[in-house]
């Protein structure tokens, strides 16, 4: 599962790229915040509905390095998941990172009009799974919070105070969170902290023996 996503990711920019497309596949393809409460706002054009965009956006990348990260990130730890999540749990996941990571866009500007593009929010849901499967911190309880929950908001914490700094680091000044959609990676990231737990117990659901 992880390799076809990563697969149809690519060729799908290598089209884009080969014919020229991407700017506009971004416009028609891309996440649009402000579709939401305008669902018309491309009508005339031949754009994807809204509703699907957070799927058809992570299949669209900006350039080069921008595909290269994200598939590199997506492979490495999306291979590691996989083995423990199974396929149908994987690309769950990674649905829901999608969708997680958009809403979460949405909230932080639901005026904008500028198409985000990019399989990071849905990867960050993914990193998130694989940080919480293969972390080999030890954490204790803290008061009345398990130690399960105390790694949930220790890796919570530790990713948006990461994707802010990004986010800083590439803008113009602390007005300002640059290009990056650092609020598409903390909602990703936040739903594969909800959704690993819930996965595993799908997963490893007790199913009937037969009896011989």
């Amino acid at each position: 599962m992880t390799n076809g996503i990563a697969a149809i990711s690519v060729v799908a920019f290598l089209i884009l790229y080969a014919t020229g497309h991407i700017d506009s596949a971004a416009v028609l393809g891309g996440f649009i915040p402000a579709r939401i409460g305008e669902p018309g706002l491309l009508d005339g054009m031949a754009a994807v509905p809204f509703w699907l965009t957070p799927i058809t956006c992570t299949v669209i990348h900006a350039g080069w390095m921008h595909i290269a990260f994200n598939m590199l990130m997506l492979v490495f730890c999306g291979r590691q998941v996989e083995h423990v999540l199974g396929k149908g749990g994987t690309l769950l996941l990674y649905v829901a990172g999608a969708y997680g990571a958009c809403l979460v866009q949405w909230a932080i500007n639901p005026a904008s009009t500028n198409p985000m593009v990019g399989a990071s929010g849905a990867i960050s849901a993914v990193i998130a799974t694989y940080s919480l499967l293969y972390s080999q911190q030890q954490v204790r309880r803290v008061g009345p919070l398990s130690a399960n929950l105390v790694r949930l908001l220790w890796l919570a914490a530790g990713w948006i105070g990461v994707q802010l700094m990004i986010g800083i680091a590439t803008s113009g000044g602390f007005g300002d969170l640059g290009q990056i959609a650092i609020a598409a990676h903390i909602g990703g990231f936040l739903v594969g902290l909800a959704l690993t737990r819930p996965l595993l117990r799908w997963r490893f659901r007790k199913r009937p023996r037969a009896i011989n």
